[in-house]
């Protein structure tokens, strides 16, 4: 199977700071907000982009991962890594990849039952085979793909990439 880098580590680096601008120009007058990253990638995203967020404005931001069952979101538990109160907070959804927007829509139930400020999505790669009503706020990289691609994100402190196979 073939694999076409489509960014390496530098590019995902520009992307993480580029977004992480547009969420300070989008947040400019909050106080804080919170950064949910979905847990895998999603979660390690999630942990860049904080980094990014903090370098360009010095924000109150807090981290909490997001876990989940990618495969059966209906069947198992979502759940937060932190119980603090999201009451009048706003919440960045962070994942790797959005392709059908399953994964993001289902994640959005923890937010939905408190009375959050306003919910946006970030993502590094957007497929854009959205059949669920989510449409990121931020994004790093729009690819087009056929239904039969896949797009690995590999994320670690040797090697940071991500392939269209």
């Amino acid at each position: 199977m073939a694999k076409t880098k489509i960014l390496s580590d530098t590019q995902i680096a520009q992307k993480l700071k580029r977004m992480a601008y547009e969420i300070v120009e989008r947040n400019l007058h909050e106080k804080s907000i919170i950064i949910a990253g979905i847990s895998g990638n999603g979660y390690e995203i999630a942990i860049r982009l904080n980094e990014q967020v903090k370098k360009v404005k010095q924000f109150d931001t807090h981290l909490i991962e997001l876990t989940l069952d990618k495969e059966s979101p209906t069947q198992g538990e979502i759940t937060l890594s932190e119980t603090q109160s999201l009451n009048n907070k706003v919440i960045i959804l962070v994942d790797d990849v959005l392709n059908t927007g399953r994964t993001m829509a289902y994640s959005l139930k923890p937010f939905l039952i408190c009375k959050v400020k306003k919910i946006e999505t970030a993502v590094l790669v957007n497929r854009s085979h959205t059949t669920f009503p989510i449409a990121p706020t931020y994004t790093g990289y729009e690819l087009s793909t056929t239904l039969t691609d896949h797009v690995e994100v590999h994320l670690s402190k040797n090697k940071e990439v991500v392939y269209l196979v």
